[in-house]
């Protein structure tokens, strides 16, 4: 969802940007988003039907000005992964947000209305990217 998401919320703002969407584990590489996140979505028009979940790989810390974690353990796993040279570029969505909850929970194993309150909580993080990276520098 946040792949899709910052790509409208980016393309509104009229900035130009890459993104891309990769899970720590290798569980479900190669199939796509689950048909909630679709759903949920969709709400705010953003179509996710074409994305798969891919791995990250190490060039992906090479390819990316941010790698943006979802929760303290995803941060923690990237840290690891990253290496102390490139751990700058990791950071979390909740620290481009003002949000109570200072992690995006993962709504796999819950119902619809999760998916629903982490698109909320990814607008509200993608539009604090959006200010970050429009800071004169």
């Amino acid at each position: 969802m946040a792949q899709g998401l910052a790509v409208l919320r980016f393309g509104e703002a009229g900035i130009e940007a890459e993104f891309d969407s990769a899970g720590i584990g290798d569980w479900h590489i190669g199939a796509p988003p689950d048909r909630r996140a679709v759903n949920a979505a969709w709400k705010v028009l953003v179509d996710l039907s074409a994305l798969r979940a891919r791995q990250i790989e190490a060039a992906d810390f090479d390819r990316f000005d941010y790698i943006i974690a979802m929760d303290d353990d995803n941060y923690a796993a990237l840290q690891g992964l990253a290496g102390k040279a490139r751990s700058a570029k990791i950071c979390r969505m909740v620290d481009f947000a003002d949000l109570e909850d200072r992690q995006i929970a993962d709504p796999y194993f819950g119902g619809h209305s999760g998916f629903d309150q982490v698109l909320t909580s990814l607008d509200i993080g993608i539009a604090g990217l959006i200010r970050h990276l429009r800071k004169p520098a």
